[in-house]
């Protein structure tokens, strides 16, 4: 029997789904349409097609538009499509990063338990809400809304919140919160648990948000170390760090993103002024929070810049709302990453025209996260990657 287990469990009819392997599989030679249901089942439930999925097949009908539809439709809505939601903001937005580091406790006594778990809470519900409710690409950034605990909405000043649960909450038109560039997970892993970055946050907005990721550093450059005591700003260590030729190019394309995120702390908090364990001023909440107040406020921050295509912005907000305005380029970038979770493959230069066409195709919607699921899984781009009919 051990020889049997090792047998099955190392076939490559186990390891990968039919439409991984290039031959036509014998299993399903006489119906490609059970191919298709595998990929749907591991895309949108992380696990094996259930009865009906699999009858469709059987009827070889669920490669007909409309019933693929309905199918996905179906899946969606059944709880196990919270595995997809979950796994897909983790690989996507690398959520897996979020534990990596742990914030200074006494720089940011704040962040304890019930803060962390709203943290990590948010960003999934916040994309399964977007699909299930067809919002728009732009929602991304500017939905109007969050989902919050009680005490992940005190930290970003939200009051009336009760319990621990995560519920949505209606945000005013100016709060910088509720999108992906307002919410502390991603202010969280891009940090270092101690200071922030320019450089590591432009990179992951240029990368996981836009599809446009920043070329390495060339060898032999070293990295710049932001000053915790409270003497230089990481913005005057950078304007010295690109008068190198050699980092200028890069740089142009990734520090306005990131100077646009200074204005959140490595645990999310919004702020006017860095925290330093040095020399500075004594904040203004010292002896009147539930946490020991050891750090003093440095420096000034400055989330202004400026865009590679010459567009200023003077604050965070400025810089949500251009980033907005292009919902186009922000649903592009979304079925990319999309394409990649729901195929395995990356995506190629010809893929391209492919993705401009899934995306023109729901711009009636506002180009709707659910309209681009949709598009996506009709398209040659997920559907070609299935044994051909």
């Amino acid at each position: 029997m051990r020889r049997v287990y090792v047998a099955v469990l190392t076939s490559p009819e186990f390891l990968f789904l039919p439409g991984d392997i290039k031959e036509e599989s014998p299993l399903f030679a006489d119906n490609p349409d059970f191919a298709l249901a595998s990929r749907l089942s591991y895309w949108l439930w992380n696990g094996p097609p259930d009865a009906e999925l699999l009858g469709t097949a059987r009827q070889r009908k669920l490669h007909k538009p409309a019933l693929l539809r309905v199918q996905i439709d179906r899946m969606l809505a059944d709880p196990k499509a919270e595995r997809f939601t979950r796994d897909f903001a983790r690989q996507w937005l690398e959520l897996g990063r979020l534990d990596e580091t742990n914030p200074d406790p006494k720089l940011y006594p704040e962040y304890r338990f019930l803060l962390g778990e709203g943290v990590a809470e948010e960003t999934p519900v916040f994309l399964r809400e977007l699909i299930t409710q067809d919002l728009p690409a732009r929602s991304l950034l500017k939905p109007g809304f969050a989902m919050l605990t009680q005490r992940l909405a005190e930290h970003y000043d939200i009051g009336g919140i009760q319990g621990v649960e995560v519920r949505k909450v209606t945000l005013p038109s100016e709060s910088l919160r509720g999108g992906l560039l307002g919410q502390a997970a991603i202010h969280k892993l891009t940090a270092n648990g101690t200071t922030t970055s320019p450089v590591k946050r432009g990179v992951w907005v240029s990368d996981r948000l836009l599809n446009d990721p920043a070329p390495p550093p060339p060898p032999g450059i070293s990295a710049v170390d932001p000053d915790t005591r409270g003497t230089t700003t990481i913005r005057e260590q950078l304007t010295k760090h690109r008068s190198d030729p050699n980092c200028a190019a890069c740089h142009a394309k990734i520090d306005a993103p990131g100077f646009a995120l200074e204005a959140f702390d490595p645990v999310g908090g919004l702020r006017s002024r860095y925290r330093s364990n040095g020399q500075g001023d004594l904040p203004p909440e010292k002896g009147h929070t539930d946490w020991k107040v050891e750090y003093k406020l440095g420096p000034t921050v400055d989330a202004s810049g400026e865009l590679r295509d010459g567009r200023a912005f003077r604050d965070t907000s400025a810089f949500v709302d251009l980033l907005a305005s292009d919902d186009e380029k922000l649903a592009r970038a979304f079925v990319a990453h999309l394409a990649r979770y729901a195929t395995g493959s990356e995506i190629s230069y010809a893929d391209r025209a492919e993705i401009r066409r899934i995306v023109a195709q729901t711009k009636e919607s506002g180009y709707g996260l659910r309209s681009l699921l949709h598009a996506l899984a009709q398209s040659p781009l997920f559907l070609q990657t299935a044994p051909s009919r």
